[in-house]
């Protein structure tokens, strides 16, 4: 069966998801997932973020898009046409390397969507934004996002220890070695 062409405005599509870039109008739909205090428990400082700071989120994935080509991506409902989430690409910190990030809304959990969706992006970050390595990062203890990763491609890799004490669990994608492994 032919793959039918990526809609114009999609970065990647799968079978139940579009990824397209982050618009204005999507601030109230990331609301939804950054503004949830159980979605947010394992991101950053675990607080949930204000309809404000979402606009703002919005405004940053904005200029990562211009100074990189790539950052964060809505991820569309093929079923209901709605942003349920994102996926994407960033540097945390001014880091080297690229990190993938990905949240669902709550209702969306549990379906394999973000396996989909990290998968795709993998893809993508190789295919057409050139580049051969991504690495994740997971609390030790968010055993859900070790298998959204694992089973996306990634390898799992070191234990930091970071300054608070706190350990974070490194997970690292490198182009072609699924491939090479076969």
């Amino acid at each position: 069966m032919k793959t039918p062409p990526l809609s114009p405005a999609a970065v990647f599509e799968t079978s139940r998801l579009v990824a397209r870039r982050v618009e204005v109008a999507d601030a109230a739909a990331m609301h939804k997932v950054y503004g949830d205090a159980g979605a947010m428990r394992w991101v950053g400082d675990g607080k949930p973020l204000d309809l404000t700071q979402c606009e703002h989120w919005v405004e940053v994935t904005h200029r990562n898009y211009a100074a990189r080509g790539y950052g964060m991506f809505a991820l569309v409902s093929r079923e209901s046409g709605l942003v349920i989430g994102f996926c994407g690409l960033v540097h945390p910190g001014g880091q080297a390397e690229a990190e993938i990030k990905y949240a669902l809304c709550r209702e969306h959990w549990g379906k394999g969507l973000a396996s989909e969706a990290a998968a795709a992006m993998l893809a993508v970050a190789s295919t057409d934004f050139g580049l051969q390595q991504v690495i994740a990062t997971t609390a030790t203890e968010n055993v859900a996002s070790h298998r959204v990763l694992l089973k996306a491609g990634m390898q799992r890799g070191p234990v930091q220890r970071n300054d608070d004490g706190s350990e974070t669990q490194v997970f690292v994608w490198q182009a072609g070695a699924r491939e090479n492994a076969l």
